[in-house]
Formats: structure tokens, sequence, C-alpha cells
């Protein structure tokens, strides 16, 4: 098979930097702000220990309070304040998915951002920040007519990669694409010759289902996924369909998948909505992974599933209570730039 033009890095891949954009829309968190950033800045101290953190700023008064936070926690030398301004927070869906072409260098891919089907208006702010993430390091910036979001694919760097047919086959994306055509262009911008389809998301989860709650890679031929004990539970039998894919799919080479089950945590509710808490929603830095939890029974149990995943880096617990009311938490803020 001929090489793909384009190839996605695995997450623990090793980072040139993390890029987030800092919290600021009080319509997502209408009375958590400061929690949110709380929790992103333990996070993002933890990261800073083995990586650069880049993070998009509103203005220079936003600048100065991200600054002010992030002071005494983060090593000067290891902040760049971007001055690029965003609709909102969602980093992994709104920014650049960095590949590297045939030749191995890294391209900044730039696919269509539409606030997960037009649900958030406006968001032409953060539809443009892929542009300007690829002209702050320097990266050729390629468009592709398609929209996706990066928390709605993992891939495992060889070739697979993991979505649900409930987000990318959802007509609020691209209606005009079926299924083959969206596994062609995965294929050709991201490097898949293996999509994993599972169905549907956790409840509460504003995505249309993505991955990055569900399933992921944790090594080229193992993922995690979250699985649900109790049977009255919601969130039970599309989580149990999803495992049953998975131990029937295979890696492109045709060996199967080797599948971790992570417990979910305790339900989550916020005016009577259930939130969508997931331990999925882990993001692999350099020397740690960052792991969200929930003050509840199985953050233990998660905390020593992935640490077990990844013996050479330092599980960091984050509470991320405050981060889920805004429907998402630190995988959804955060985007990796491989290193060079």
């Amino acid at each position: 098979m001929a090489q793909p033009p384009f190839v996605m890095p695995p997450e623990w891949a090793p980072h040139a930097a993390t890029w987030l954009s800092w919290p600021h829309n009080r319509d997502t968190w209408p009375d958590g702000l400061e929690g949110a950033e709380a929790a992103l800045v333990e996070g993002v101290a933890a990261l800073a220990e083995g990586e650069r953190i880049h993070v998009n700023v509103q203005d220079p008064g936003h600048a100065v309070r991200v600054a002010a936070l992030l002071a005494g926690r983060v090593p000067p030398e290891r902040l760049v304040l971007e001055p690029i301004p965003t609709d909102d927070a969602w980093c992994r869906d709104h920014g650049a998915i960095i590949v590297r072409n045939a030749q191995g260098r890294r391209v900044a891919l730039d696919f269509r951002f539409n606030a997960w089907g037009g649900k958030y208006p406006p968001f032409d702010r953060d539809d443009a920040v892929p542009r300007h993430m690829a002209q702050a390091l320097g990266l050729e910036c390629v468009s592709v007519d398609m929209v996706l979001e990066g928390g709605s694919i993992d891939v495992n760097g060889a070739g697979a990669l993991l979505t649900t047919e409930q987000c990318l086959l959802h007509p609020n994306r691209n209606p005009q694409l079926g299924r083959g055509d969206i596994e062609a262009l995965l294929g050709r911008y991201l490097g898949a010759r293996a999509v994993i389809w599972l169905g549907e998301g956790i409840a509460g989860d504003d995505t249309d289902g993505h991955v990055d709650d569900l399933t992921r890679f944790v090594a080229e031929d193992t993922v995690v996924s979250a699985a649900e004990r109790a049977l009255s539970d919601e969130n039970y039998r599309p989580l149990q369909l999803n495992l049953q894919r998975l131990r029937a799919a295979q890696l492109p080479d045709g060996r199967a998948l080797r599948v971790v089950e992570l417990p979910m945590p305790a339900p989550l509710y916020r005016h009577g909505e259930r939130l969508p808490a997931s331990y999925a929603n882990f993001y692999i830095g350099n020397r740690v992974v960052l792991v969200p939890v929930f003050d509840c029974a199985a953050d233990r149990v998660a905390l020593e599933i992935l640490a077990a995943c990844f013996p050479g880096r330092r599980a960091v617990p984050i509470d991320s209570r405050a981060l889920v009311v805004g429907l998402g938490a630190f995988h959804c803020l955060t985007q990796q730039v491989p290193a060079p």
C-alpha cells in the first residue's frame, strides 16, 4: 500500500509543546469559571515539568490575568502567551492537528470547525485558530474541506484510528460525505488505514459522541475503553456495544486489539442534567498523564489502570468537577504539538 501523504503521530510521541485556549466564556462556565481555571492551572503546572506550554489569550488584559494565575507554577521560559482570540476554550477541537508529511516534516492541518454541528455560535474565531497556530510555529498550513474536531478521533500512529458513527456520520457535520468518503479523508490526512467505528457516546456529551470520552489508544495495539457496571445506568448498553466492536476489531496488520476496561465515575449532575464525566478524557504529556478525577470511589481504580498503561510517566489526578460543568475535561482543552 502506498504511503499516505500525512500521518498523525500518537499522543504519547514526544511533544515540543502543549497548546491551550484559556477559558474565558462564562456561558460555558456560568457559575464556575474560576474553578475551571484553577483546575487548568494544576494541569498546566504538571505538564510544564516536561514541555513548553502555549496559551491562546483574548487580549492584553487577559494575558495579564493568565500570567498571574500561572506565576510561580510554570517557569517563564516554558510559557508562551499567544495573542489568538477564541470563542471558547476547547483547543482539542478547534486547534490545528499537527501531522507529518511523507518527508517527516510537521504540517498543521486546518479542518473546518462548526461548533459541534452549529450548536454554539459564533465560532468564527475558533475556526481561525489553526491558521494562527501554524503561523506562530512557522509550519505549512493545509486546509481540509471537512468538518472534524480533534476530540472525535484518536490514533495509534501506525495506521489505526478510533471514532464514532454518532459524531462523524452525523448530518450536522459533513452531510455531503458518506462513510467511504470520510474514511478516505482520514486515510489521506491522518494516515488511517483501518478506521475502527464505535457507535454512540456517553450521556451528557454535547459533541455527539466524541471518542475521547470513550476509548483511547495507550499503545500501538492497546486501548482503554470506558465500561459502566450498573445495568440501570443509561451508559451501560452503549458502552457494552462499543466494547463488543473493539473486541472484534483488527489493526491494519491483522492483529486484534488488546482492550483494557476503564471504569466510569459515579454520575454527576448540574441542575438535573447529566454531565459527561469520564476518565477516558486523560491527556498524555511528555512526563505525566493528566487524569480527570471526580471525588468518587472509582477515581483510585482509574488512576491505577492508567498508571500501569504508562509506566514511564507519572499519573497526575486533576479534580475535574468544575471543568466538566463546561461539558469537557483536560483532553478537550489541550492539543499536542509533536516534536520536530
